[in-house]
């Protein structure tokens, strides 16, 4: 599209296709996201923007992706990718950056619906963006957390090469003003050189069309 290059971007592993979100996806990202994504014994996220009823799940879903997309510049950009798998969204990985070209750093950050968990999918989701950060982008580093108690994240983690980076106390945001909470937030952090490349090679379409939105340069 050369109105938005971005959405020729395509990251393609063996079970998986992620692509930048259209408009059109949204529909299947709210039904993922109001199916359930994690159970109650944890809370992933500091605003808890997946619990509600289905009508204040999709509109916070919807403004939320449209933000984004709004909001990207070269200097500070998160890339909303839609997950499909056997021919639906299952969930989003996103992978950002502030100052690239300066700190060639970025973050991650994902979610699933709940019925998929337990099959490599989130590893595998997560492998594809560092390969594409790190082969494509020039990454040299790699940042994620995982909130205290969401032992999946952290394996994920682990699994790719990723180690310990200290922690803080995060604000789990409440229904209302006064019922906020506070947990730890662990912070995580992958150097390019050690991260634990799958046996499987990453295929990337529409690049070249998109790098002047993420790199700021037509190279």
């Amino acid at each position: 599209m050369r109105s938005w290059p971005l959405f020729d971007l395509v990251l393609r592993t063996p079970r998986l296709e992620l692509r930048p979100l259209r408009d059109e996806d949204l529909d299947d990202v709210v039904d993922a996201a109001i199916s359930g994504i994690h159970g109650d014994e944890v809370t992933p996220f500091p605003l808890r923007w997946n619990v509600g009823t289905p009508d204040e799940v999709r509109r916070r879903v919807v403004q939320f992706q449209w933000r984004q997309r709004a909001s990207l510049e070269p200097r500070d950009w998160a890339l909303q990718l839609g997950v499909r798998f056997e021919g639906r969204v299952v969930g989003v990985q996103d992978v950002g950056a502030t100052d690239f070209a300066l700190r060639r750093t970025v973050e991650t950050g994902s979610w699933l619906r709940q019925d998929v968990h337990g099959r490599g999918i989130g590893t595998e989701m997560r492998a594809a963006v560092l390969l594409f950060a790190v082969d494509h982008l020039g990454a040299e580093v790699a940042e994620t957390s995982y909130a205290e108690g969401n032992a999946p994240s952290r394996g994920v983690s682990t699994r790719l090469g990723y180690v310990d980076n200290g922690r803080t106390r995060m604000r789990i945001a409440g229904v209302g003003d006064d019922d906020a909470t506070v947990t730890t937030d662990h912070r995580m952090r992958l150097e390019a050189a050690d991260l634990r490349r799958p046996d499987w090679a990453l295929q990337v379409e529409g690049w070249d069309a998109a790098r002047r939105d993420l790199l700021g340069d037509d190279a």
